[in-house]
């Protein structure tokens, strides 16, 4: 699950991303250049934690539908843009399951990290509304322990289903510009990611 809190991480934007294969470090670092780059996480904005002015503010795939479906997408996108010194960038990845909608598909396939003993498995569980409208979405992560897995958290939350043209606009109106939507192909991340800059 990649919309948990994490903590700013100012420095390590310098080398290849904040943690491997961190594919929206990535995409900030090839707009910013190389060096140091203060980067926080959209949680710690709403939680009144994220120190300012940030150059970059960066959220996972489950957060923004979660907050779409609480009606608060607005407000934390205002908020991003809030902390974001000039010229810094809103990096996020957003699931655009408007053309699954009419499909309903229960679980996409499990994401399997680590190797030997410190494999880790997320299986995510859907469960739709009748209009297609939003989801109930589970995570579940298992742990390898004792030759046998374990259940190391299991969360629940309800999202909105995002359209490509809600999220274009949700970002006009919090007052970025220059939006853009990156493809997987694009920026390396399984899902498209969207970038915003805050104006000048």
């Amino acid at each position: 699950m990649t919309g948990q809190q994490q903590d700013e991480v100012p420095a390590r934007a310098t080398g290849g991303g904040l943690e491997p294969d961190d594919a929206l470090a990535d995409v900030a670092i090839a707009l910013l250049g190389r060096g140091e780059h203060r980067v926080v996480h959209l949680l710690d904005v709403l939680d009144g934690a994220a120190a300012t002015p940030a150059d970059v503010v960066r959220a996972g795939d489950d957060l923004l539908p979660r907050l779409a479906h609480e009606n608060m997408l607005g407000s934390a996108l205002a908020a991003a843009r809030a902390v974001l010194r000039p010229g810094g960038l809103l990096v996020v990845a957003v699931p655009e399951l408007d053309r699954l909608r009419r499909l309903r598909p229960i679980a996409p396939p499990p994401r399997v990290s680590g190797r030997g003993e410190r494999r880790q498995v997320t299986v995510q569980l859907w469960d739709w509304a009748e209009d297609g409208e939003s989801y109930g979405l589970e995570v579940v992560q298992l742990v390898r322990r004792d030759n046998t897995w374990e259940v190391a958290t299991a969360v629940s939350t309800r999202h909105r289903v995002l359209t490509a043209e809600r999220i274009s606009a949700e970002l006009a109106e919090a007052g970025f510009t220059g939006v853009r939507r990156l493809s997987p192909r694009e920026c390396g991340h399984p899902l498209p990611v969207w970038v915003a800059v805050a104006p000048w």
